[in-house]
């Protein structure tokens, strides 16, 4: 089965099951994804803090 099609399966299963309903390979590809998430969501805030710096550099200067 594909990450892709596994994750869409993954998606639509949270929302239709309960935690308690849901089996153990439901949860691990929900945590999964959300660790992946979490890691794209961490690089983008420091891309942005990131920029927000350099311009605020180059403001004082």
């Amino acid at each position: 089965m594909s990450n892709k099609h596994n994750a869409n399966k993954t998606k639509s299963t949270w929302k239709t099951k309960q935690d308690h309903e849901k089996s153990v390979d439901d949860l691990l590809d929900e945590l999964a994804y959300l660790r992946a998430e979490n890691d794209y969501l961490k690089k983008l805030d420091a891309l942005i803090r990131q920029k927000e710096q350099s311009v605020q550099t180059k403001n004082k200067s």
